[in-house]
C-alpha cells in the first residue's frame, strides 16, 4: 500500500506541538532536519510509530526523522505545506540549532570545525619532524647536511606559521573573510614583533611598548599561543559583518576591509592578546597539571574516560589544548599518549571480539575495524563493535587508563597531534621504547578482559558461515547482460568493502534505512550499480536513490555529514527520473576535499528496501573494484 505523505506529515506536524514550537525545517537524503523550541514538550514514543517514520533521534541541536531516500522530499513538501513553514536551508538549519545548544556545546563545536581541517597540516609536518629527527640520529653526517637544513625547514612551516593557519580556519568558521583573517593572523607574529618564545628570558624593561590612546603595548608576537587568536577572528569576523550591514554598497568593499583589519588589530594587539594569552597559559598549565597530578592518576582518569569523549563527539576539543602545546616553547604534545593509549585498547578489545567470536558478520566488522584503531582511527571499533556489546567498550576503558598512567610516568612527549597507535612512533622518537610499552599494556589488558569477560550471545553465535565461501560468492562472474539482469547489486565504486554495522554513522550501521554495506572509496566516482531509474538526487550532490530490477530500491550516499559540504567537492551527472546504465557514471566526489573538511568519506551502500526480501546476502567484503558483486537477493 502507498504511503499517505500528507497524513504522515500532518501526524508529525501535530505530535511535535504545532507551530509554535517549530523553529525551521529541512531535509538531506534520508532524514527530516527539525529545529524545535522545546524537544520536552514532544511525545518521542507517539513520534517514532508514525507511519512512515523509522527512527528518531537528536544530534547536534537537530531533530532528524529518518523517513528514507525517495520519500522524505514528499514528506517534507506535504510538511511544509501543512505547517505554513517556508523550506530552510540546511546552513539555516543547522545554524538554527546551534544557536538552541547550550554555549558549553557551542563552543566545544566551533574549536572543533576549527581545528579538525587543518590536521592534515599538522599531522604532515609532525611525520616530517619525526621522519628528519630519525635520519639526523641514525646518519650524523646527515645532520649537518643542506639536506636536513632544507627538510627541517619544510617540516617546521606549520608549527611556525601555525596562527595564520588557524586565523584562516577560524575565519571561515565564523562566516568571514578568509584572507582578512590570514591578515590578522600574520600580524599576531609579524617579525617587526619580538618573538614570544625569546621574551621569557627578558626583563620586563627590556621589552619595547608602543604608548597609543594612553595605554601600553607590548611589542611581542604570538608564536605560543592559539586561543587568542581564534578569539581574535572571531572578533573580527563580527565587526565586518556589521560593518558590511552598514556601510554604503558603493564604498562597502574600500572602507569595510581597512576597518575590519585596523578595529581588530589594534583590539588584538591592545586587549585580546595580552588577556587571552595569559588565559591559555593557564588553560595549558591546567591539563599539565591534570595529567601529572597524583603521580599520573589525573591521566589514567582521562585515559579511561576519552572513549566516551569521543562517543559523545567531544573529543575535538582536545586539538586546541595540544596545538597549544605544540606552540608553546617547549614544543611538546603531552597529552598524545592518553588518546594513544585510550585508542590502542579500543582497538585491542574490538580484535578480541572479532578473533572470539563465531558469527562471521561480527568477524568481518571486528577485525578491520580494530586495525584501523590501530592506526588511529577508532570510530569504527567503538561504534561498530564496542559500544554495541558495552563490555568491550569498558574493557578497552581499563586498558586505556593503564596505558595512559604509565605515559603520565614516563613523561612521554610527541612532536605532533592527529596521530596515535603504530604511527605515533614516528612522532615520539625520543621515547619509542617508553612508548612501545604503553601501547603492549594498553592493548594486553584491554584484549585479555574483553576475551574473558565478553561472551558471545546465542543469536549472535548463528550464523557460523565461511568467510571462504562468502569470498568465492564475491567473485564476479558472467557477461554483462548477465550482470544486468541477475537478482544482484554490483559495486558502484572502487574501494574497501565493510560491514554496514562499521559506518561510522548510527542511522546506516542500525540498518533502519535497509540493509547493505560501506565501501571506503579509493576513487572518488560512483557508478551505477544496475540497470534502474534515478529515484532521488540531494541538492547537495553527495546522495543519489537509484530503483532497479525486481523493484530494489538503493541508497549510495558518500561520506558521514557530507550534507553539511553544501555540494562543494561533489558533482552530479543524472536527474532524477533519469534511464540509466549498469556502470554509468552517477557522480564525482573529491575524497580529499571531505577529509579536509573533517569528514569521512566512507559511502553507505543500503537496499532500502531489504525487507521486501526472504533472503539478502552481502558477498563481497575487503578490496573490491567497481561492478564486482556486494550482495544479492531473493
Amino acid at each position: 500500500m502507498a504511503m499517505d505523505y500528507a497524513k504522515c506529515a500532518k501526524e508529525i506536524y501535530e505530535t511535535l506541538g504545532g507551530r509554535s514550537n517549530l523553529v525551521s525545517a529541512a531535509h538531506c537524503a534520508t532524514r527530516l532536519r527539525l529545529v524545535t523550541v522545546d524537544n520536552s514538550k514532544i511525545d518521542m514514543k507517539k513520534l517514532e510509530n508514525i507511519d512512515g517514520v523509522k527512527g528518531v533521534f537528536s544530534n547536534n541541536g537537530q531533530l532528524q526523522l529518518i523517513i528514507g531516500t525517495g520519500t522524505v522530499n514528499k514528506v517534507y513538501d506535504e510538511f511544509l505545506n501543512v505547517s505554513g513553514m517556508m523550506a530552510a536551508t540546511k546552513e539555516e538549519v543547522k545554524a538554527a540549532a546551534a544557536a538552541g545548544q547550550p554555549i558549553f556545546k557551542r563552543m566545544i563545536k566551533a574549536m572543533g570545525d576549527v581545528f579538525v581541517p587543518i590536521l592534515p597540516a599538522i599531522v604532515a609536518s609532525g611525520l616530517m619532524m619525526g621522519l628528519v629527527e630519525a635520519l639526523g640520529k641514525a646518519i650524523p653526517a646527515f645532520a649537518g647536511s643542506d639536506w636536513y637544513g632544507i627538510l627541517d625547514l619544510m617540516a617546521n612551516t606549520a608549527f611556525t606559521f601555525l596562527p595564520v593557519l588557524i586565523a584562516v580556519s577560524a575565519a571561515r568558521v565564523f562566516g568571514g573573510n578568509i584572507f582578512l583573517g590570514a591578515v590578522i593572523g600574520m600580524i599576531m607574529i609579524h617579525p617587526n614583533l619580538l618573538n614570544a618564545w625569546s621574551v621569557g628570558s627578558m626583563e620586563a624593561a627590556e621589552i619595547p611598548v608602543w604608548h597609543l590612546f594612553g595605554f601600553p603595548i607590548r611589542q611581542v608576537g604570538y608564536q605560543g599561543h592559539v586561543i587568542p587568536v581564534v578569539i581574535a577572528v572571531w572578533m573580527m569576523c563580527k565587526i565586518e559583518k556589521w560593518l558590511h550591514k552598514h556601510v554604503p554598497e558603493m564604498i562597502d568593499l574600500f572602507v569595510t576591509p581597512l576597518c575590519t583589519v585596523l578595529v581588530t588589530a589594534f583590539i588584538t594587539l591592545g586587549l585580546i592578546g595580552p588577556i587571552f594569552s595569559t588565559a591559555e597559559s593557564y588553560v595549558l598549565d591546567f591539563a599539565g597539571w591534570i595529567i601529572t597530578v597524583g603521580y599520573g592518576i589525573g591521566a589514567m582518569i582521562m585515559g579511561a574516560l576519552y572513549p566516551l569523549t569521543v562517543v559523545c563527539g567531544i573529543h575535538h576539543m582536545y586539538n586546541v589544548i595540544e596545538a597549544g602545546m605544540l606552540s608553546a616553547a617547549e614544543g611538546i604534545n603531552i597529552w598524545m599518549p592518553i588518546a594513544s593509549a585510550a585508542n590502542f585498547a579500543q582497538g585491542a578489545a574490538c580484535l578480541a571480539v572479532g578473533l572470539k567470536a563465531k558469527n562471521v558478520k561480527t568477524k568481518s566488522v571486528a577485525i578491520p575495524s580494530s586495525i584501523s584503531a590501530a592506526l588511529g582511527i577508532t570510530e569504527p571499533a567503538i561504534f561498530g563493535v564496542n559500544l554495541r556489546f558495552v563490555k568491550p567498550l569498558a574493557c578497552g576503558m581499563v586498558g586505556g587508563a593503564a596505558g595512559a598512567l604509565l605515559g603520565s610516568v614516563f613523561h612521554i612527549g610527541a612532536t605532533s597531534y592527529g596521530v596515535t597507535g603504530l604511527p605515533g612512533f614516528l612522532i615520539t622518537l625520543d621515547y619509542t621504547v617508553q612508548y612501545a610499552i604503553v601501547l603492549a599494556v594498553s592493548f594486553g589488558i584491554s584484549f585479555v578482559l574483553t576475551w574473558f569477560v565478553w561472551k558471545e550471545e546465542t543469536e549472535d553465535a548463528g550464523n557460523t558461515g565461511k568467510t571462504e565461501d562468502i569470498r568465492d560468492e564475491g567473485k564476479t562472474e558472467g557477461t554483462e547482460c548477465e550482470k544486468k539482469a541477475e537478482k544482484a547489486l554490483f559495486s558502484p565504486l572502487k574501494g574497501n568493502v565493510i560491514a554496514r554495522e562499521a559506518i561510522p554513522d548510527e542511522t546506516f550501521a542500525s540498518g533502519v534505512l535497509g540493509d547493505g554495506i560501506g565501501i571506503e572509496p579509493e576513487i572518488g566516482e560512483v557508478v551505477a550499480p544496475f540497470d534502474g531509474e534515478i529515484a532521488s538526487v540531494t541538492d547537495t550532490r553527495h546522495a543519489v536513490g537509484i530503483t532497479g530490477s525486481e523493484e530494489m530500491q538503493v541508497l549510495i550516499h558518500v561520506g558521514i555529514d557530507t550534507v553539511n559540504m553544501n555540494g562543494d567537492g561533489f558533482e552530479l551527472f543524472v536527474s532524477e527520473g533519469e534511464k540509466v546504465k549498469a556502470g554509468q557514471r552517477l557522480l564525482a566526489f573529491d575524497i580529499s576535499k571531505i577529509q579536509a573538511a573533517g569528514y569521512s568519506a566512507t559511502t553507505a551502500v543500503l537496499l532500502t528496501n531489504s525487507d521486501d526480501y526472504p533472503d539478502f546476502k552481502v558477498v563481497k567484503t575487503g578490496k573490491t573494484d567497481t561492478m564486482e558483486k556486494l550482495f544479492t537477493i531473493e
